[in-house]
């Protein structure tokens, strides 16, 4: 098979998308000449024109109103939020309107939108352009969420999440564009929502990790092999719905978990996969389970002090040896 970029994967999965049905339209700040801020949507301007690449001014609010507004009358938008902490400004139409609309109207009313938003730090660009606010918009009913690893979860989970009749919150970590490869499908292809990937059988831990974590995790699986420790790693794939089944069955194989991801360590989405642990597995826990997070800082625009805040391999290393001790 093939392999393609990431960002390439979510770029044919946007076109096949609207190649499909043209109710699938895109909407955001320069995703048209420019392809947004990272290029994802390079391309698709001169494949589909203006009317359905629409190009905004800088209003957070008014594009992902737009978009709510625009599902609920039979159209499918993908909107761009250039990068996920700008997320924050359009609370009010995502939180309030977007994910409250099924369900205040006894289900009449359907939004089927995606939101892409680029997230995660790593590339220099300091407080207000590195976060991870993943666990902020988990604690809205309505939303889904899903952070994809790899290229062929990206395409999978994008056309799923097109379809879906429901707001995803689509997020994209910006390392994993242009740096992670992997095989792809040209044909369409769906994953389904809430089911994890077991990426590496294990006996000796359990290893959840999100969106680029994972691959960081996957990185020092045989220096863990080396050592004689025998990692079971899963990708949660979406964390709402969250497949809560399969890490439950590993973590009651292995006796022990370790859960990573770059999000801060106060009120991260661990903390609660932690606490959904511990109620249902508590008894066959063999230790502690151990959080390796993002530190309690904004992310600093020093390349030296950002790598300090976000997870290192030496930090996951660590983690998983103390959750052995």
């Amino acid at each position: 098979m093939r392999e393609i970029f990431y960002l390439d994967a979510i770029n044919e999965a946007l076109s096949q998308a609207m190649t499909e049905d043209e109710r699938v339209f895109l909407i955001g700040e320069d995703i048209g000449v420019y392809g947004g801020a990272f290029g994802v949507t390079l391309g698709l301007l001169e494949k589909f024109g203006p009317d359905r690449i629409i190009d905004t001014p800088i209003s957070e609010p008014a594009i992902v109103g737009i978009g709510a507004g625009s599902a609920t009358t039979g159209q499918r938008p993908v909107v761009e939020i250039m990068f996920s902490d700008f997320l924050l400004m359009s609370l009010d139409q995502l939180a309030n309107q977007a994910a409250k609309m099924r369900y205040m109207f006894g289900g009449k009313a359907k939004v089927p939108m995606v939101i892409r938003a680029p997230g995660g730090g790593g590339t220099g660009a300091a407080a207000q352009h590195s976060q991870s606010i993943e666990a902020v918009l988990l604690h809205f009913p309505g939303l889904k969420i899903a952070m994809p690893s790899n290229p062929y979860d990206a395409k999978g989970l994008l056309l799923a999440a097109i379809k879906d009749e429901n707001p995803v919150v689509f997020i994209e970590h910006k390392l994993l564009y242009k740096k992670v490869k992997g095989p792809v499908p040209e044909e369409m292809y769906e994953i389904e929502f809430g089911k994890a990937n077991v990426l590496k059988q294990g006996k000796d831990i359990t290893v959840v990790a999100t969106s680029y974590m994972l691959q960081k995790v996957l990185g020092i699986a045989d220096d863990m092999q080396k050592e004689g420790i025998d990692m079971e790693i899963i990708d949660p794939r979406t964390i709402k719905p969250l497949d809560m089944d399969t890490i439950i069955k590993s973590v009651k194989k292995t006796g022990r978990a370790v859960l990573v991801e770059e999000a801060c360590y106060t009120g991260g989405f661990t903390s609660f996969l932690a606490s959904e642990i511990s109620s249902v597995a508590f008894d066959w826990l063999d230790a502690p389970i151990v959080r390796v997070t993002g530190l309690d800082a904004p992310i600093p625009y020093s390349i030296v002090l950002e790598n300090e805040v976000i997870p290192s391999d030496v930090r996951i290393k660590n983690g998983i040896k103390k959750a052995l001790s």
